[in-house]
């Protein structure tokens, strides 16, 4: 402004010197002089300030609309912009461009939002992490999957939330974390903000999806191994009872005859039981698809543990819950749980076997405890095949947990913390 003051000034100089000069050579009194010369003065200030207010004042006006613009402040907007000049050019575009950034920002508003939205009602945990491997953005799952308050969780490191071995694992590998025996895809990505490396986790639950795999794939072997051993062992049970109707009939030494029918009948007796064995297997690979119905839990418990007669049963009372099952299924299942346990406790100086459930988010949770002499191999109690008894056929923890399954819950066999014994904690939906 004291600049523009200044150059109209120094503009105006010489129109003021020629009159000054040309008044005093035709010696003009001193009252006129004056008077003209102040006219003069009066012009040329009304003339600057007509400029001045005409170039300068439109130069702040979009100064301080381009200092709102950085501020962030997209709501003024400069004047005369219409108008067919350098300075309402300019305007023009500034206010343009105010319009461009507003709209921006308010899709950038709203894709932040969708993107929070979509964080809430994400059920895959998600984590980023920067550079230094502090976190600085989680979801609703990610919490829950951690266990600690939301606000807990920003600005710790990796390591002090137990993620870490997932920042260094590679991507698309499965690992187990978390209190429930769940299993994770870890889906890994690197993004910038603000200039700065970040990490981005991302866990998928492939539990399920790789539950049925497995089971899927013991239904077919258990159907190909059915087939072909049935086939071979109903010929050679025939075979051996021929041969051991025959050997009656034969003459000879007694004690030679003696070991044929011995051998011929040990063989015809394997055979047989061989394809027990086998058909018993073959009701995990043909286990119908359950006929839902409601079913009240506390009476259906109630005539599980009067089946049972070996070892006192106690049946702890809970909650009335009602599920949505196969009532002759689910009782089955109940069954080969309790059977186990009532076995264990047997084991051990038949001590009683308790039998309670309670109701929590995730529904009805039921278990069964014994106080036999625990488990010693926890990982293959699920595996068909697989059995820790000298008589035991390794159909039934098998078969219940696929019952379970095909309810939507799942069977949790694991030593007791509290003593000595195991619990099976079964978990079902609510109704």
């Amino acid at each position: 402004m004291r600049r523009a003051w200044i150059y109209c000034l120094l503009l105006a100089l010489p129109a003021l010197l020629f009159g000054a000069i040309l008044m005093l050579e035709r010696s003009i009194a001193a009252v006129p002089a004056v008077l003209a010369i102040g006219c003069l003065l009066l012009y040329f200030a009304l003339v600057s300030s007509a400029l001045i207010e005409g170039m300068v004042r439109p130069l702040q006006t979009l100064s301080n609309v381009v200092s709102s613009l950085r501020e962030g402040d997209y709501s003024f907007r400069a004047r005369g912009a219409g108008i067919q000049d350098p300075l309402g050019e300019l305007a023009a575009e500034i206010n343009a461009l105010a319009d461009l950034l507003q709209k921006q920002r308010v899709r950038s508003l709203e894709a932040t939002a969708l993107l929070a939205r979509i964080l809430e009602v994400m059920h895959a945990p998600l984590f980023a992490f920067d550079r230094d491997n502090v976190l600085q953005l989680v979801n609703d799952a990610g919490v829950q999957l951690l266990g600690v308050p939301h606000a807990r969780c920003f600005g710790r490191t990796a390591r002090e939330l137990g993620l870490e071995h997932l920042l260094d694992a590679p991507d698309q590998s499965i690992h187990s974390f978390g209190s429930r025996p769940t299993r994770w895809l870890l889906r890994k990505a690197a993004f910038r903000q603000d200039g700065v490396p970040h990490t981005l986790l991302l866990l998928a639950d492939v539990s399920q999806p790789l539950k049925e795999e497995e089971q899927a794939a013991w239904k077919r072997l258990i159907r190909v191994l059915g087939h072909e051993l049935s086939n071979s062992l109903a010929p050679i049970k025939s075979i051996a009872g021929s041969l051991l109707a025959r050997v009656d009939r034969m003459d000879g030494d007694e004690s030679m005859l003696r070991d044929f029918r011995r051998g011929l009948g040990v063989v015809e007796s394997r055979a047989d039981a061989l394809h027990r064995f086998v058909q018993s297997y073959r009701l995990l690979a043909q286990l119908p698809p359950p006929q839902l119905k409601t079913v009240e839990l506390e009476p259906l418990l109630e005539r599980v543990a009067l089946l049972e007669q070996r070892v006192p049963v106690m049946l702890d009372p809970g909650p009335a819950a009602t599920l949505h099952a196969d009532p002759d299924q689910l009782e089955q299942m109940f069954i080969n749980l309790l059977a186990n346990a009532v076995d264990a406790s047997l084991a051990n100086g038949a001590q009683p076997v308790r039998i309670g459930w309670r109701q929590d988010e995730s529904g009805i949770v039921v278990t069964i405890e014994d106080r036999g002499l625990g488990i010693a191999n926890t990982e293959n109690l699920f595996v068909p095949f697989y059995t820790t008894k000298p008589a035991g056929s390794g159909v039934g923890l098998a078969l219940a947990q696929q019952i379970a399954r095909a309810h939507g819950g799942e069977i949790r066999l694991l030593n007791r913390e509290d003593g000595e014994g195991a619990r099976a904690t079964v978990r079902l939906p609510i109704a």
